[in-house]
């Protein structure tokens, strides 16, 4: 039975490619100069170190363009609300989504039941199983996906036939 996965998954390399280009930029721009303005990825959490708010957004910015220049999405990105560190310091944590969340999966679900086309869609762990008896209701139901859910960058893969 010919089925694929929607998946929620972020090239991880790119992002550590562009995090390390925003560490770059910002140790060599002259307005950057003497401040505590940085960049850490670990894991899936990147941290936005600065000074005032107006320098994390400086640096978020950064990232945004060097993640938009890699080909990462930036939708991928889970932006945090900043927090004070300590003297006149901020932080702010940025989250990388990877795998599709339980509620997004019963959503993907329900907009397949509703659309009639012939495809069964069952949650697998952090992606949606879609599988039907021909090749035209999955590609159908891959349109109807990408149509329905546009603030995320799914993806599909593992397409068997």
């Amino acid at each position: 039975m010919p089925s694929f996965d929607t998946v929620l998954e972020a090239d991880l390399v790119e992002v550590r490619n562009a995090v390390d280009n925003t560490s770059k930029e910002i140790n060599t721009r002259f307005d950057f100069k003497g401040s505590s303005a940085a960049i850490e990825l670990k894991d899936k959490e990147i941290t936005l170190f600065g000074d005032a708010d107006f320098q994390l957004q400086q640096v978020e910015d950064i990232l945004r363009n060097k993640l938009t220049k890699r080909g990462v999405d930036v939708r991928f990105l889970d932006v945090e609300k900043s927090q004070k560190i300590g003297g006149d310091k901020v932080k702010q944590l940025v989250r990388v989504r990877n795998g599709i969340d339980a509620t997004l999966s019963k959503q993907i679900q329900k907009h397949i039941k509703d659309s009639k086309i012939k495809v069964q869609a069952s949650i697998q762990g952090d992606s949606v199983r879609v599988s039907g008896a021909k090749r035209d209701d999955l590609q159908a139901a891959m349109a109807l996906i990408r149509k329905e859910i546009t603030d995320m960058p799914l993806s599909f893969n593992n397409f068997r036939d």
